[in-house]
């Protein structure tokens, strides 16, 4: 189920902390309780990624961008995750979540997030490529800088992040075409080895 009420606690805090800038990082502090733990009495990784979702909406709360997508009747939705595991966060541990726009470019805005333990160790990192849409489709990044009243011109994108977005164009899609190919394949063989009687 989703943490309804740890999202609107986290709206009400947001609410009173001050404005950020587009590229300016949100700070949150949470705690790992029992309905957020897998079978290891740890963070599962599905609720990280709710948990993530959460941030980023605090973020658009923070930086105004939140408005903007109201008065225009957008949405946003994540367009693809990458997320890197190093740290276990356990049951009751208390972890802060950072959240931060990286840059944009003609399609998507590039998101990361990180959460770390009390005692400075980074448990966990995503990155994200989140999207703008209307009735038509995607929402330049431009337009929408421009609509927020904000300068369209992303900053260089970290080479790592391009590295990312060239392997995400290189991935086939519709995905796994070769193991239906090769399921097909295996029927046809079978089929000819078994004839009916």
């Amino acid at each position: 189920m989703y943490p309804i009420v740890r999202l609107l606690k986290d709206a009400l805090r947001a609410s009173r902390q001050p404005r950020l800038g587009p590229r300016d990082t949100h700070v949150s502090q949470h705690h790992c309780w029992p309905w957020d733990i897998d079978i290891w009495m740890e963070l599962n990784n599905g609720r990280t990624l709710t948990l993530y979702d959460i941030g980023r909406t605090m973020l658009t709360l923070r930086t105004g961008l939140a408005g903007v997508l109201r008065r225009e009747g957008w949405s946003v939705a994540v367009a693809g995750t990458s997320i890197r595991y190093r740290r276990r966060i356990k049951a009751f541990e208390r972890f802060e979540m950072k959240s931060r726009a990286i840059g944009w470019d003609e399609r998507f805005i590039y998101v990361e997030q990180g959460m770390w333990k009390a005692n400075g160790d980074c448990a966990n990192h995503a990155l994200l490529r989140t999207v703008v849409t209307d009735r038509n489709g995607i929402v330049a990044p431009a337009r929408v800088l421009t609509a927020w009243g904000q300068d369209p011109q992303s900053p260089p994108l970290p080479d790592w992040v391009k590295a990312w977005i060239a392997a995400e164009d290189q991935r086939p899609w519709p995905p796994m075409e070769d193991a239906a190919s090769a399921q097909k394949s295996d029927v046809r063989l079978a089929s000819a080895s078994c004839p009916l009687p």
